[in-house]
């Protein structure tokens, strides 16, 4: 089920100033993909995510979900949030404590006056897709973290909502089980070819379990696309920094030739892939640090050749998160753990064409 938003404006008025939550914002999120709403907090992607739900309500524009208008100001139409087919999963997860498994996962069907027997085998198909089989007796808030996640999930699907909305549902879960139940989600919305909108500030989870992301910044979206479209080839600034580490440098555009942009910078020419930038352009050059290949520099006749100090290593057990110092910037780089470098060596280093990003300010 598609979901188009035109024109949504959300307005807070605090101490005598006008807020711009969501200003005008126009988006449409494909049917039966997950879509995820990345940005810092304050950005506006929670009251964006809230709005189509029901549970704020905007001062401008129209939300539809399919072809039916939910909300509209101009046309004075209003659905209420249980009458909008929509699955959600909180942050908090809101697992009632005095309700089973059986009866956590049941209840929006009891609540639609469902028959039992209906209800009895929905909650069961469920819970076996979300591998809670056999939990139905068990008191849900006594489940690890984990599995109160997925009971969440279970909950929100169980009444087989046209779209499921997420509000960083993953933010209360140590590193590991993160990292774990992000996989187990992606695997169950890519199974059910559900429309799925995703909200959270972890970059690693917008990559890893988007088909599309948009980012989003003071109240607008800033840019739209698939994972690596936003990491490796972004068009902002803002973007490009906010979805990974990079390195940023202020850079001018002096001509585009041969499918490649030369730039000048502060520390002398970079040859970059194009882009369609006039001459004289002020940009920023990205360079993620997995691109910087540390070399010996007589062995190379390779393009942006720089030469530096290494200034710090940390070892983290796959890299080295190291920063090389080139004069007046630190270049962040990963280095390889059974590298002989020492912190004070001389190195030199070169970054292909291909990896020089030029973004937008």
């Amino acid at each position: 089920m598609e979901i188009e938003i035109r024109g949504l404006k959300k307005y807070y008025y605090s101490e005598g100033k006008t807020i711009k939550a969501l200003d005008d914002v126009n988006i449409t999120i494909p049917a039966n993909k997950i879509f995820t709403l990345l940005g810092p907090s304050g950005c506006g992607k929670t009251t964006l995510l809230r709005s189509i739900v029901g549970l704020e309500t905007p001062d401008e524009g129209e939300i539809l979900i399919g072809d039916t208008v939910v909300w509209s100001n101009k046309k004075n139409i209003y659905i209420p949030t249980e009458k909008r087919g929509l699955g959600m999963v909180f942050q908090t997860y809101a697992i009632w404590p005095h309700m089973n498994v059986f009866n956590n996962v049941a209840y929006p069907l009891q609540n639609q006056g469902m028959p039992k027997a209906e209800i009895e085998e929905r909650v069961r198909e469920t819970l076996s897709f979300v591998q809670l089989e056999g939990f139905e007796k068990r008191p849900a808030t006594k489940l690890s973290g984990g599995q109160q996640q997925r009971i969440a999930l279970a909950r929100a699907l169980v009444a087989k909502p046209k779209v499921i909305l997420f509000d960083e549902p993953l933010s209360n879960l140590d590193a590991k089980l993160r990292e774990e139940t992000r996989k187990e989600l992606r695997s169950f919305l890519s199974e059910l070819e559900i429309t799925a909108v995703y909200v959270t500030h972890d970059r690693v989870e917008a990559l890893s379990l988007s088909d599309s992301i948009g980012v989003m910044k003071s109240g607008k979206i800033v840019e739209i696309g698939d994972p690596k479209k936003i990491y490796f080839n972004s068009e902002h600034h803002f973007v490009a920094d906010f979805i990974g580490r990079s390195n940023l440098i202020p850079a001018q555009v002096k001509i585009s030739k041969d499918s490649y942009t030369i730039v000048e910078t502060s520390l002398g020419e970079f040859t970059c892939r194009q882009r369609d930038f006039p001459v004289d352009s002020n940009l920023t050059l990205c360079i993620r640090p997995e691109f910087i290949d540390l070399i010996a520099s007589e062995e190379t006749t390779d393009k942006n050749i720089l030469h530096g100090v290494m200034e710090t290593m940390v070892f983290v057990g796959d890299v080295y998160e190291s920063e090389i110092r080139v004069s007046d910037v630190l270049f962040m780089a990963k280095v390889d753990p059974e590298t002989t470098i020492a912190v004070g060596d001389k190195v030199s280093f070169s970054v292909k064409p291909e990896h020089c990003l030029l973004v937008s300010k």
